[in-house]
């Protein structure tokens, strides 16, 4: 008979929780169980990568913050975060506490001044996956022809997409397995899958991204923002200290050379940096709801304060020209890649402080106001749609309905950007370019383009960061509407 010998199971030492009172404390703490943690997960990998046999189970866990309140405090009616809406116990894990310093202290702060009471720091029961421990470290030893000759999943914890997953963004879950509820809207798990995700589709590390993201979907923007980033480097009153492209290529010389890559990411993404994240981020989406999707989905964990579609569109009406700005007020959504996570009965309501801030941003950059603006800027509802070739279509499926809900432009990734910023609570909002007009016999076609039409191109990308601008000046109590949030929400933003 054979018998089944179970593992002894190898940890940190114990550490217990302690209340705190300060922020900054708080955060300190989670980074020093975090690091203490993965620490001893590589150690023990390189060991055991080096030879050395073991009967053990390698565990470390993610450190959490606790909170609990036995009040219904009243809080200031104008708050969409930062407090928790009635008494319990509230819980979350926490990773990469250093990438998330800023953010951290600022919703730790916030919760104890709404409710005068401490946190709990300490270790939870979530093991941190080995891979996840690993990532970005330069201290991990590897086997030169990159094989083990060992199965990880037998000597340490591996990621479990099973628990890994949008429960509570969805409003899915509302309880934690121990009966406490979440304090934030993603699990450290859930957090430590998309900064992995984020590096491998945009060849940058997380540690780059700002809190203000343009989307684009045309490569003009690219050199646009690249010749922006060069100028504004020149200037030492800019404020701007870097600027970061693919392959996490950081210059702080304006004339600075960026190596070209042997092959670029699926969705480049450059980086013009500030302090505390107060810079912008543009991603190169390409074309299509599912790298909007993707490139979104991935995002949020950062927990950016807005982010922006700047691309191109189909305009929809004859009395549009090319190059004509359309501000989406609302969206009709065909782009069915997230019907599973946000049903399409639900409304994508504009933003009021995103509108004025884009619409201000197009008067700024053109020169022009009011009824004026209306010879180059249209507002209305944008369609986006799954089908490149919607044109092609029996003229009574897709136009109809187009016709139906007034829509004014069309494009495929506006749509799903502005929809997955309402499930993730990121304030969004899209400004367009009409490159092309199908339904009046104006196709995307070389040489097609007029004088009017480049000029315009070349101004969009300052619109965009404009209105990032304009919105980095703002409060992030007053960016961050209440339209976002659901009845019983997470205290964290």
């Amino acid at each position: 008979m054979s018998s089944n010998k179970t593992l002894s199971i190898l940890t940190p030492p114990a550490s217990e929780h302690r209340f705190m009172t300060d922020p900054d404390k708080a955060v300190a703490c989670l980074e020093e169980l975090y690091s203490n943690a993965t620490r001893f997960l590589v150690e023990a990998f390189n060991r055991v990568v080096s030879g050395e046999k073991t009967s053990a189970r390698y565990r470390a866990f993610y450190p959490e913050i606790r909170f609990s309140t036995s009040r219904y405090d009243q809080i200031d009616s104008r708050l969409s975060f930062g407090h928790v809406s009635e008494p319990g116990s509230y819980a979350s894990t926490v990773t990469r506490p250093d990438l998330f310093r800023h953010y951290l202290r600022q919703q730790i702060a916030l919760l104890m001044q709404n409710h005068g009471v401490p946190v709990s720091i300490g270790p939870s029961m979530t093991p941190i996956p080995l891979h996840f421990a690993m990532a970005g470290r330069g201290d991990v030893s590897l086997p030169e022809n990159g094989d083990l000759a060992l199965s990880l999943r037998d000597l340490f914890d591996v990621p479990d997409l099973a628990t890994t997953n949008d429960d509570i963004v969805n409003g899915e879950r509302a309880q934690n397995d121990d009966g406490s509820r979440p304090l934030a809207l993603f699990t450290a798990q859930r957090i430590d899958y998309s900064l992995a995700r984020l590096a491998h589709y945009t060849a940058t590390e997380p540690e780059h991204f700002q809190n203000h993201i343009l989307f684009t979907n045309y490569q003009f923007y690219v050199d646009e923002f690249e010749a922006f980033a060069r100028d504004q480097l020149r200037d030492p009153d800019s404020g701007y200290t870097a600027f970061v492209a693919p392959g996490n290529c950081e210059l702080t010389d304006p004339d600075g050379e960026i190596p070209a890559l042997p092959r670029l990411p699926q969705m480049p993404t450059y980086h013009l940096k500030r302090p505390h994240g107060a810079g912008i981020t543009l991603v190169n989406i390409g074309v299509g709801p599912s790298n909007a999707k993707t490139a979104t989905d991935h995002i949020a964990v950062l927990r950016p304060h807005a982010w922006l579609m700047v691309g191109h569109c189909a305009g929809l009406r004859n009395s549009q020209a090319l190059g004509d700005f359309v501000l989406a007020h609302a969206y009709l959504r065909e782009d069915n890649v997230l019907d599973a996570d946000l049903p399409v009965w639900v409304p994508i309501p504009a933003l009021a402080e995103i509108q004025i801030a884009l619409q201000d941003a197009v008067a700024q950059v053109t020169q022009l106001e009011g009824y004026a603006l209306k010879q180059i800027m249209r507002t209305g509802t944008v369609a986006t749609i799954d089908n490149r070739n919607w044109e092609l279509r029996d003229q009574s499926g897709p136009v109809q309905r187009l016709s139906q809900s007034r829509a004014i432009a069309l494009d495929m990734e506006s749509a799903t950007i502005a929809a997955n910023g309402f499930r993730f609570r990121v304030p969004y909002g899209t400004l367009l370019c009409v490159s092309d007009k199908p339904l009046h016999g104006e196709l995307k076609l070389p040489g097609m383009a007029s004088s009017f039409y480049k000029t315009q191109v070349s101004r969009h990308l300052q619109i965009g960061i404009r209105a990032m601008e304009l919105l980095r000046e703002m409060p992030l109590e007053k960016i961050h509407s209440r339209k976002l949030r659901s009845f019983n929400e997470t205290a964290f933003l």
